[in-house]
């Protein structure tokens, strides 16, 4: 096995493979258990497999870590990760940890932990890596940065207490908003609840819309009123309408005018709908132009980053107004009808004969339209026929799966048995 020290920041992201160079997953942190006198063993990894669930794997089971890549005998306990008493996560709950030193030359706050094979077969902690408080004024400056060894330094508090989430926030930066959603409900709730309050809204508001009602009802209340609010508004608004409509009516109003009045008013439209119809699917937020705008026009509005690709795949043109609830429809241009004409030609000239559905049309139906067209979204109108929004296939497909699919356990569903995980003192 390796006998380099590996720094457990760089060692996040790396690739899990089998003995024949079959990827298994991914690492997204170290579990550690602590020592009366020696610094803390590790014992395992918590890997992300395929389907975003973290499982445990053993440090028995690890024959080499090197640079970008852990290689594993190939057994690999496919349980759900469950963090057990006196168990620590580094990445979750030691960096970031400030820590006193035990020279008494001040304090400092762990930024990364190196961990290291010993003679004898243990992998352990053997070197952290520290930043000292800054000594400049200036909102630019750093403090220094040094090293020590576990028995130079004495924590503050005990992992579980709270701390600074900044380190782990840093960390997770490069995840998509589905996977760090996974990853803040793998957490211990006390420091979930510090990483959320620590990501910025928009980011927040991603990861938020990728986790069950529950959850962000839970993570919501946690925030308070004002940082909600701000939260709801970075939301899209069938999401936020759909959180919205699990509280208590008071609740409810109060959150609405804490919002900025334009979402606010989205939001309160998309509530005059039932949750399971068209009108309580869709987003209110469309691609809108007029029939004289140009296919040029038009691929650069869905071009904007931040759009969604499921709403930059048509562009709905109608008579004014051309915010919703928008004058008449009178049809919708896919991007990829765009690609086959000049830029100067007018989108009136190029509509796609597409039948709309009505904002009270069941949810049924809209799936049932989506597959027999093959669409990706479907434009929903009043009974004066003006746009009032558009369901995307994903707004269905959250609708359709079972209230629990983001937890889904694949091991339940398919019935494969699991190697069972050993007691952290087994050494296995």
């Amino acid at each position: 096995m390796s006998t380099q020290r590996v720094f457990v920041a760089r060692l996040h992201g790396c690739t899990v493979f089998d003995p024949s160079g079959d990827r298994l997953g991914k690492v997204r942190d170290v579990v550690v258990v602590y020592r009366k006198s020696d610094p803390p063993r590790v014992i395992g990894l918590v890997c992300e497999i395929p389907g975003r669930r973290q499982v445990f794997l053993s440090i028995g089971r690890v024959t080499s870590i090197s640079q970008g890549q852990v290689i594993t005998t190939g057994l690999m306990n496919v349980r759900r990760f469950e963090q057990r008493g006196g168990e620590v996560r580094v990445l979750a709950e030691l960096v970031g940890r400030r820590v006193d030193m035990a020279d008494g030359s001040g304090n400092a706050v762990i930024e990364d932990v190196a961990i290291e094979r010993n003679r004898i077969g243990e992998w352990g902690v053997t070197q952290l890596f520290l930043r000292r408080p800054k000594t400049s004024a200036s909102p630019f400056a750093k403090g220094a940065t040094t090293f020590a060894t576990w028995g130079q330094v004495r924590e503050q508090h005990r992992p579980g207490e709270a701390q600074s989430a900044e380190q782990l926030v840093a960390s997770y930066s490069e995840l998509k908003p589905a996977d760090l959603a996974n990853t803040l409900l793998d957490l211990p709730e006390t420091r979930m609840i510090e990483v959320a309050e620590e990501l910025p809204d928009d980011r927040l508001a991603d990861v938020l819309e990728e986790m069950p009602e529950d959850e962000q009802m839970h993570i919501l209340e946690q925030l308070g009123d004002e940082r909600a609010a701000d939260i709801l508004d970075q939301m899209e608004p069938d999401d936020a309408a759909d959180l919205l409509a699990q509280l208590p009516e008071g609740r409810l109003q109060h959150l609405l005018e804490l919002m900025e009045p334009e979402e606010a008013e989205d939001v309160r439209t998309l509530l005059q709908y039932g949750p399971d119809t068209a009108g309580g699917l869709m987003t209110p937020e469309p691609i809108i132009m007029s029939a004289e705008a140009t296919v040029a026009e038009a691929l650069a509005l869905i071009r904007r980053h931040e759009l969604h690709p499921a709403l930059a795949a048509a562009v709905f043109v109608t008579l004014p107004p051309y915010e919703t609830p928008t004058g008449r429809l009178l049809g919708v241009v896919h991007f990829q009808r765009m690609l086959r004409y000049p830029p100067h030609e007018r989108l009136g000239a190029i509509l796609d004969d597409l039948e709309p559905v009505q904002a009270t049309a069941s949810a049924t139906e809209v799936a049932r339209m989506l597959a027999s067209y093959d669409l990706v979204s479907l434009p929903v109108v009043d009974i004066a026929h003006r746009l009032v929004g558009v369901v995307s296939v994903d707004d269905v497909l959250d609708y359709l799966l079972p209230d629990d699919w983001r937890s889904y356990d694949e091991e339940e569903a398919t019935g494969s048995i699991p190697v069972v995980r050993p007691a952290p003192g087994s050494g296995a």
